[in-house]
């Protein structure tokens, strides 16, 4: 087959990885629209659940990737001056840059075509291509061209947030809630390079966003007040707002569904066929596992027709509670400050069941999780949990972090 990927993200990288471990014959371009070593964002964040998918359809980019990565343990919520709550759990996150140069690397291995720093306005000139994939994040512009066929849904959260890294090294995913003048702020921080680099994700309610004056400060403006308001957070670390030579900006987030993923031989992957908000961490995850969908469906089927069709029910169906599930806690954030009169410890634990009803009894888990010696114990568990984990999948150095 001669397929096009336009969009060079995890998604399209990943999708030709994928297709070239099926068929070394296909003839597969890459086409991204950034130059080479240059991406937005810091880091990403992922579970076991993903390296068990990574392991199975690639081993070799699955050990970069698991190389390059960084172990977080447990989960902090700071709210207000000195109050800390818990939540366990851990997880693995890795910079968004070393990443795509992992998938980067491996695609060229096999012998896909990247080309980076070429801009695509229209399809004109991918006549005699097999397969169009549109892997070009949530505002795709392949996607867009045809937008009346594939039936695009954009609807926008109300609160304002700004993606932003910091040289305070977090070695937990750590939520800090601070109430300010204008109303309550909050950063989403995890570590992305491994003692050097954290994500920062900040965000508020549109009327603290403006009673703030983020509407009218300018870039460095927004970051000094940023720094200043979590100061005891950031033990008075920098906070990082340029990638790709820009500044990032305040936005809203937008919640992308699509009614068909596939016209004609034009399919949608990754954040151009959905999105989840980001207080679910699945972005890449999802954009990874549904390259891999695609892959297998084109490797098991003679038509491109019966492969598309087979993946866009699939994967729509699959995603149809994940994006209600992203919808809940983007809804629950919009509203966070009707549960913050709370103790932090009953904020945590609303904040940890915002998708659903829970039993009774796991308050009392969440209770005893605040309890020192009963997360030393569940630490031990979980690194348990994660050696047999990886020595299953096969990693050469399943014990590691």
């Amino acid at each position: 087959m001669k397929i096009v990927c336009i969009g060079g993200g995890p998604a399209g990288l990943y999708f030709a990885i994928s297709m070239k471990r099926r068929d070394p014959a296909h003839d597969i371009t890459v086409i991204d629209r950034n130059p080479l070593g240059s991406t937005y964002g810091w880091g990403v964040v992922y579970w076991d659940d993903l390296l068990d998918i990574l392991f199975r359809n690639d081993p070799d980019s699955a050990e970069a990737v698991r190389a390059g990565s960084v172990l977080w343990r447990d989960q902090e919520i700071h709210v207000r001056d000195n109050e800390i709550a818990h939540i366990g759990g851990y997880g693995f996150s890795m910079g968004r840059a070393a990443l795509l140069d992992v998938l980067s690397r491996r695609a060229g291995d096999l012998g896909v075509d990247v080309q980076h720093g070429r801009e695509i306005h229209d399809l004109s000139g991918f006549e005699d291509f097999d397969l169009v994939v549109a892997a070009d994040g949530a505002n795709s512009r392949v996607r867009q061209l045809g937008d009346h066929r594939f039936g695009t849904s954009v609807r926008l959260g109300e609160n304002r947030y700004i993606w932003l890294g910091t040289n305070k090294v977090f070695t937990r995913f750590t939520f800090a809630f601070e109430h300010t003048s204008a109303g309550w702020i909050w950063f989403h921080a995890y570590p992305s390079i491994a003692g050097k680099i954290s994500t920062c994700i900040v965000e508020c309610q549109p009327r603290t966003w403006q009673g703030l004056g983020f509407d009218s400060l300018d870039n460095l403006e927004n970051l000094r007040a940023l720094e200043n308001i979590f100061a005891r957070r950031l033990d008075g670390h920098s906070l990082i707002s340029n990638t790709r030579d820009e500044f990032a900006r305040w936005s809203r987030f937008p919640e992308v569904t699509n009614k068909s993923w596939y016209h004609d031989n034009v399919v949608l992957l990754g954040d151009a066929a959905h999105t989840t908000h980001f207080t679910i961490g699945s972005g890449t995850r999802l954009a990874i596992i549904d390259a891999v969908a695609l892959a297998q469906n084109l490797y098991q089927h003679d038509k491109v027709a019966d492969a598309l069709e087979n993946y866009d029910a699939q994967r729509r169906a699959a995603l149809r509670p994940i994006q209600a599930a992203a919808r809940t806690s983007m809804i629950w954030y919009e509203n966070a400050d009707r549960y913050l009169d709370r103790s932090a410890v009953r904020f945590a634990y609303a904040m940890a069941v915002r998708h659903g009803l829970q039993m009774p009894w796991q308050y009392q888990r969440h209770l005893l999780t605040q309890v020192p010696a009963v997360r030393r114990i569940r630490r031990a568990v979980d690194t348990g949990h994660r050696w047999w984990r990886a020595a299953r999948r096969g990693e050469r150095f399943a014990r590691r972090g």
